[in-house]
């Protein structure tokens, strides 16, 4: 593998921070609102000055060094500096629980911990015991004299990290080249993180993926989704999770900037504004929240505008599709004959062009102006991303390219190019992948038929630590990495994705279903926020029908109320009136039909309203994934009375 931005992570860094000293590398935005700007030379002095002090405290190469903190400029330094010297990271977010950590930083055997602040400090300390190998505790904010003090109480050394900065740096000056003698020692096989999977299905498994796993992909990544030195991209995901960080060394790597932001909608939408990024990558649950957002707004605004703005929409979504027809900017499965649809479409296409020209001068250029007059291109990965929400960002202008991969494969398999994208699918696989589609029985399918997808290259993991039990269950004697994901590959080899194995539900009658489509299908309902199908009971026994739980969308169901003239004290008590239960029903009926190509036992049977918000660490992963199991738990009561005869 010829590795043309370096064959270490940090060697990636010292690459940028040679080539674009003076460009900004990181943005971050302070107590006071301002945003801090540190450049690359910067970032890359610190993370060594860091790496001298951990050579001086002791760390060698081959320990795990514990890395618990959120989106912050620190954040990257640490890791880089910790790297330097051939230490692996083992990080998680502020969200992580007290089990989750204990299970983490006892399993991967830590010494050292670095954390964002006291209280995460706190929190380890709550859980000391259960960590035996803990000895120091490294705060990127300053903590109280109290805390130091709990932490000697159980023999846990306290620091800050600027202080360890400061100290490192006089440390080089000392021991000159003696962190970039650790630097050089580096080879792509090193490990490098050991990432613990948010367990959507139970206990996490600590993925090992080495700098050569994270850096093939760097190759065609930046062909595909390009920035020029000095460009800003906007960050609003957990920095530990592999999509984001991954994120973050394909900016490094062209010399672009990291602009820290938050998944929050009113934070994100004044960073939007003040920044001004040229990329946005996030979950599929941020643009799908922008696109309600939207909807919401024009909703409210009410008369001749909502009316004009649904018109041009609609227009714009015919043109489109018709477009992509033309021009074979959609997923092929079969032969499309342009031969003879371009006599029967081109003319509604001129006729309705110039409607959409007007529909992009009176509505969607402002709507474009939300996300900056600089913004080329938002990245949707970690999840499905729903396809009525694709197809109106693509309509109104807004490019948002679909991206692909899991953890182990570091994580990036394939992703749209922004130069010249296919509706319908998350791109071919990178340079060096390969990917293949087989059946249950292992079987290889070819092209045009659905299967579970297999994946071999550069970028698969080293396997899950301490597990090999584990990872042979997901590695073929060929060196295959089965996905779990269920697939089907284009004519063109593009990858089109049909819903999780794991996922499939399968009835007493001996029908397979895959939820997501389904689910999909309901969201597109703005009354409905979120939709959980299920096929099993609370105890998780296979039935003979599906069921459902509907998380409604509060303003829409108020606004609603209002204008039906439904009396209501609360939320709570508005979901449960038959009259918002008739509406949600006859949603979910109407979407889940044939006439929208559903076979007859993949319709909802019963449906049960759910009002409590999905959360991060409850219902959501990390990368606010739909948790099932934890779905399943939690309203298994809700699940009963809905099999109850």
């Amino acid at each position: 593998m010829n590795y043309k931005f370096g064959d270490t992570l940090p060697k990636l860094v010292r690459k940028s921070a040679i080539q674009w000293p003076e460009i900004s590398a990181q943005l971050s935005r302070t107590k006071s609102g301002e945003y801090k700007e540190t450049n690359y030379h910067d970032l890359f002095e610190n993370a060594m000055d860091f790496a001298g002090a951990l050579l001086d405290i002791g760390v060698k190469r081959g320990d795990r060094v514990g890395l618990i903190a959120d989106n912050r400029e620190e954040w990257e330094q640490a890791d880089v500096g910790l790297l330097s010297i051939g230490a692996i990271d083992t990080p998680r977010g502020l969200d992580a629980t007290e089990t989750d950590l204990a299970y983490i930083l006892s399993f991967s055997e830590v010494e050292i911990t670095i954390v964002e602040n006291e209280t995460q400090v706190k929190k380890l300390l709550n859980i000391k015991k259960s960590i035996p190998t803990l000895k120091t505790i490294i705060s990127f904010e300053e903590v109280s004299e109290d805390a130091k003090s709990d932490c000697e109480k159980q023999k846990v050394t306290c620091l800050w990290f600027r202080d360890l900065q400061k100290s490192g740096h006089e440390w080089r000056k000392q021991h000159p080249d003696a962190v970039e003698q650790e630097l050089e020692k580096g080879k792509p096989d090193d490990l490098a993180t050991i990432i613990f999977t948010s367990g959507t299905t139970g206990t996490p498994k600590g993925v090992m993926l080495s700098h050569g796993n994270i850096l093939c992909q760097l190759d065609e990544v930046t062909e595909r989704i390009f920035l020029n030195p000095g460009e800003r991209a906007l960050l609003v995901l957990p920095v530990w999770h592999a999509f984001q960080r991954a994120v973050e060394y394909v900016i490094i790597a062209q010399g672009g900037t990291l602009c820290y932001s938050k998944p929050i909608g009113s934070v994100l939408l004044q960073d939007l504004q003040k920044l001004d990024p040229y990329l946005l990558p996030a979950v599929p649950r941020v643009w799908s929240a922008v696109y309600e957002g939207i909807w919401r707004k024009m909703r409210k605004t009410g008369g001749i505008a909502f009316a004009l703005f649904r018109f041009f929409v609609a227009e714009a979504l015919l043109w489109s599709k018709i477009d992509r027809k033309l021009r074979r900017k959609n997923t092929r499965f079969s032969p499309d004959y342009l031969g003879f649809w371009w006599p029967v479409l081109v003319w509604p296409w001129l006729l309705l062009y110039p409607i959409k020209l007007l529909g992009n001068l009176l509505v969607f250029r402002k709507i474009r102006a939300m996300v900056g007059k600089n913004f080329r291109s938002g990245i949707a990965g970690g999840g499905a991303f729903p396809k009525n929400v694709d197809e109106f960002f693509w309509a109104i202008g807004v490019n948002i390219q679909e991206g692909y991969g899991l953890t182990e494969t570091s994580p990036i398999i394939s992703v749209r190019p922004i130069a010249d994208p296919i509706f319908g699918n998350v791109g071919t696989p990178l340079r060096g992948m390969e990917v293949r589609v087989v059946d249950d029985d292992g079987i290889i399918l070819g092209r045009c038929k659905k299967g579970t997808l297999q994946i071999k290259g550069d970028c698969v993991m080293q396997g899950y630590y301490k597990r090999p039990d584990l990872t042979d269950k997901v590695m073929t004697v060929d060196g295959w990495f089965d996905t779990g994901d269920i697939a089907i590959l284009s004519v063109n080899n593009e990858i089109q994705l049909r819903g999780r194995k794991k996922d499939t539900i399968v009835l007493q009658g001996g029908e397979n279903i895959e939820p997501l489509p389904i689910e999909a299908k309901i969201n597109e309902s703005r009354f409905i926020s979120t939709s959980v199908v299920f096929g099993t009971n609370e105890k998780g026994i296979d039935q003979k029908y599906l069921v459902a739980l509907i998380l409604p969308d509060q303003d829409a169901i108020e606004t609603y109320a209002t204008e039906n003239g439904i009396n209501f004290n609360s939320y709570d008590e508005l979901a449960e009136t038959e009259a918002i239960q008739k509406l949600l029903e006859g949603e979910v009926f109407e979407s889940i039909s044939a006439k929208n190509g559903f076979k007859s036992f993949e319709r909802i049977n019963k449906i049960a309203v759910i009002t409590k918000p999905f959360e991060v660490g409850v219902e959501l992963s990390a990368k606010q994934e739909m948790m099932r199991y934890r779905v399943a738990d939690i309203y298994k009561e809700k699940l009963a009375k809905l099999y109850k005869d």
